[in-house]
C-alpha cells in the first residue's frame, strides 16, 4: 500500500451558521454539503454560500447528474435541486443506525457504513443491496472517480482518504490527513480535487487527488449512466 500525506489545497470555514459538515457532493458548479437541517450549496471559486434547501440532512450526500440524494436517518431522499422538493424516498441499508457516506456511480447509489466498515451498492429505486465491499477501517464519505473507489476514515483524531480495490476491499493507497482534520463527507470533481467534509469543525477542505496519467473514466458520465 502506498502511503503519503494529504495535500490540502484550500479550506472553507468555519462556515457561518453551520454546526457541522456531514455529506458532501459536487454538481459541476457547486459543492453541496449536509449540515443537519439543510443542504447547502458552496461556490468553490469564491468560497461563498450560494443557496440552501431546508431538508433533513444528517449524513451522506450524492448527485446523479440531475438529482441530489440525501441520507436522513433511516431513509435516503431523492431531491430536486431546483425546487428543493423531495421526489421519492428509499430505506437506508443500515436503518438509520450506521449509514454515513453516499455517492452515485454506475447507475447506483453507494452507501458507506461507519461501524460496519463496509460499502454497499444499492438499487436507487428500491434500496435493495446489490453488492458489498468490505473495509478494515471505519467508513465515512465515499466516492468513485476515474474507475477508482475511495472512502474516508475517521477514528478519534486520525483520518485518511483510502483508495481500495472494489472487488476485494484491499487498501491500495492512503492519504493521511493532519491530526484533527477529520473526513466526514467525500466527493471528487473528476479531476485533481477531493472535497472533504470536516464534521464539527464546520469546514470543507479541498485535498489534491493523486493522478496516474490520462483519466480512464469520467465521473459525470458514470453519474448519468
Amino acid at each position: 500500500m502506498k502511503r503519503s500525506p494529504a495535500e490540502i489545497l484550500r479550506e472553507y470555514g468555519p462556515l457561518p451558521g453551520i454546526d457541522g459538515v456531514h455529506g458532501v457532493t459536487f454538481d459541476g458548479r457547486h459543492v453541496w454539503f449536509a449540515s443537519g437541517e439543510r443542504l447547502n450549496a458552496l461556490d468553490p471559486a469564491s468560497g461563498t454560500m450560494a443557496r440552501s434547501i431546508d431538508v433533513a440532512a444528517d449524513a451522506g450526500t450524492a448527485f446523479d447528474g440531475r438529482h441530489l440524494f440525501q441520507i436522513a436517518k433511516d431513509r435516503i431522499q431523492k431531491i430536486d435541486p431546483q425546487t428543493g422538493q423531495v421526489l421519492a424516498t428509499i430505506p437506508a441499508p443500515g436503518g438509520g443506525g450506521d449509514d454515513a457516506g453516499l455517492t452515485w456511480a454506475e447507475g447506483a447509489l453507494w452507501v458507506g457504513q461507519y461501524w460496519g466498515r463496509r460499502i454497499h451498492q444499492i438499487d436507487p429505486q428500491t434500496g435493495a443491496i446489490l453488492r458489498t465491499v468490505e473495509s478494515n477501517r471505519f467508513v465515512t464519505g465515499v466516492t468513485w472517480t476515474d474507475g477508482e473507489l475511495w472512502h474516508g476514515t475517521l477514528d478519534g483524531d486520525e483520518s485518511e482518504l483510502r483508495r481500495i480495490d472494489p472487488g476485494t476491499g484491499e487498501v491500495l493507497e492512503s492519504l493521511e490527513m493532519p491530526s484533527g482534520a477529520g473526513v466526514t463527507g467525500l466527493e471528487s470533481d473528476a479531476g485533481e480535487r477531493f472535497f472533504c467534509g470536516g464534521g464539527r469543525s464546520a469546514t470543507v477542505r479541498v485535498v489534491r487527488r493523486p493522478r496516474r496519467g490520462p483519466a480512464v473514466g469520467n465521473q459525470a458520465a458514470a453519474r448519468e449512466s
